[in-house]
C-alpha cells in the first residue's frame, strides 16, 4: 500500500537531495576615487584617483565527485562580496570576492517565475557565471580633457545583481531503467554492478536514483541509472511523478522492464511509453530495449509463448537471480549505446 505522507518523509530525510531553490546576489562595483594629486611640490598635480573594484560574480562549478545536491540543502543565500573603491596614485579597488558554487553534473538552473532554462552544468569543471558581479566605477583620470585639467568627480560603483535560482538535478547515466515498482529494476543493478541499492517485495522500495557501474567486455564499462518505479499518472506528479521522469531526460538508451508474469505485456509497456510521452514528447525519441524480467519463474516453453506477446520492440529475456539472459542484456545494451 502507498502512503503518501510516509513516502515524503522518506525523500525529505534522504540524502539524496535534486531540487534546491536559493537566492543569490552578486558584489556590488566599488567607486572610482575623485582624488586630487596634492604633493609639497606639485600643488596641483591633477586628477589621480583609481577605478574601483569589479563586484564578485556567483558562479556555478561542475563537480564530478558530487552526485547530489545535500551540500546545499541548508545553503538559502548566496552573497558575493562587493568591489572595493578606487585609491589614489591611480590605485584600483581589489575586486570582490566570487562565490563558487559546486554542483554535481546533471544540474540545471532554471529562473523559478518563468521555468526557463538559465544553463546546464554536464561536464567537470564546467563553469557558468550565474549573476555576474558590478563592474567598478572609473576614476577621475579618466575624465581629465584639455578643457577640464582637474575633474573633482569619478563613476560610481554598478549595483550587484539578486534572484532566486532553482537548481535542478538530472542523473546522467548511459541506460535508465524504466518500469513498475516491483520490476526487478534494483535486483537488476546490483546483479551488473556494485551498486548495493535497497531491495525488498513492496512498492517504492526505491526513492532515490541508483548509479551503477556496469562491466562489459575488454575493460569497457557503461552507466546504469535504477530510478524509482513509474506509476500511472507520474506525468500529473503521483507517486513520484516527476522526481522520476526528470532522471530519464539524460539517459542515453531507456531499458524498459515488465515481469514475465505481467498479466498484459503490451498493455504494461503502453502505460509506461504513454507516462512519458505526456510528460515530455522528446523521451520517445530515444533509444529503447525491453528486458522481460524474473523468467526463472516460467519454463522453456511458456518463454516461447511469452515472446509472441512481447511489444514490436527490441528485446531480451532475462532472470536477475539465475543470470539468465545477462550478457545478452549487456550485448544489446552497448550495441544500442555505440550505434
Amino acid at each position: 500500500m502507498y502512503f503518501p505522507d510516509l513516502l515524503h518523509r522518506e525523500i525529505m530525510t534522504s540524502n539524496f537531495i535534486d531540487y534546491i531553490k536559493i537566492f543569490c546576489r552578486s558584489g556590488k562595483g566599488g567607486a572610482g576615487s575623485a582624488h586630487l594629486r596634492r604633493e609639497k611640490f606639485v600643488p596641483k598635480g591633477g586628477p589621480d584617483g583609481g577605478d574601483g573594484g569589479r563586484g564578485g560574480h556567483v558562479i556555478l562549478k561542475g563537480n564530478s565527485q558530487l552526485w547530489t545536491l545535500l551540500h546545499l540543502k541548508y545553503t538559502r543565500h548566496v552573497f558575493a562580496g562587493n568591489g572595493e573603491s578606487g585609491g589614489k596614485q591611480q590605485r584600483s579597488g581589489a575586486s570582490g570576492k566570487d562565490v563558487i558554487v559546486q554542483v554535481p553534473l546533471g544540474t540545471v538552473a532554471k529562473d523559478p517565475a518563468t521555468g526557463r532554462v538559465i544553463t546546464e552544468i554536464t561536464e567537470h569543471d564546467q563553469t557558468f557565471v550565474l549573476l555576474p558581479g558590478g563592474k567598478g566605477g572609473r576614476g577621475n583620470t579618466h575624465f581629465k580633457t584639455s578643457t577640464r585639467q582637474t575633474p573633482r568627480y569619478a563613476q560610481p560603483g554598478e549595483p550587484g545583481q539578486e534572484k532566486s535560482v532553482i537548481l535542478e538535478l538530472k542523473v546522467l547515466a548511459d541506460v535508465g531503467l524504466v518500469g513498475f515498482p516491483n520490476a526487478g529494476k534494483s535486483t537488476l543493478l546490483s546483479v551488473v554492478s556494485a551498486a548495493k541499492p535497497e531491495i525488498a517485495d513492496y512498492p517504492f522500495t526505491t526513492l532515490v536514483p541508483n548509479l551503477g557501474m556496469v562491466a562489459y567486455r575488454d575493460d569497457k564499462s557503461f552507466v546504469m541509472a535504477d530510478i524509482p518505479g513509474i506509476i500511472e499518472g507520474a506525468h500529473k506528479g503521483k507517486g513520484l511523478g516527476h522526481r522520476f521522469l526528470r532522471h530519464i531526460e539524460r539517459n542515453a538508451v531507456l531499458l524498459f522492464m515488465i515481469p514475465a508474469d505481467t498479466e498484459d505485456l503490451k498493455q504494461e509497456y503502453g502505460i509506461l511509453l504513454n507516462e512519458l510521452r505526456l510528460y515530455n514528447p522528446e523521451l520517445l525519441d530515444k533509444k529503447r530495449i525491453l528486458a522481460v524480467t524474473k523468467c526463472d519463474l516460467i519454463d522453456e516453453t511458456e518463454r516461447e509463448k511469452l515472446k509472441k506477446k512481447i511489444p514490436d520492440i527490441p528485446h531480451v529475456l532475462i532472470s536477475s537471480h539465475t543470470h539468465f539472459g545477462i550478457m545478452e542484456l549487456k550485448d544489446a545494451l552497448w550495441k544500442m549505446m555505440n550505434e
